[in-house]
């Protein structure tokens, strides 16, 4: 099963930017997910064309399992 963490924020425009993170550890808590998206927050890592992200808007871990079809 692949697991994402989706990191949502909220931008200098209003809107809102994912970031998603393939793979992330089983034992996350919601405190370390929070103080990650502060952090970039702080950092000012990213910027798109909405400006800098200026809050943490949500965070959520999805799962997705996937089969593969043999048809060649």
């Amino acid at each position: 099963m692949e697991k994402t963490l989706s990191l949502v924020f909220k931008n200098a425009a209003g809107r809102t930017t994912t970031l998603s993170l393939a793979a992330p550890r089983d034992d996350l808590t919601d405190a370390e997910v929070a103080q990650v998206m502060q952090t970039i927050i702080q950092k000012n890592i990213f910027a798109g064309s909405g400006g800098e992200l200026v809050a943490a808007a949500t965070a959520r871990l999805v799962s997705r399992d996937v089969s593969e079809f043999t048809v060649a």
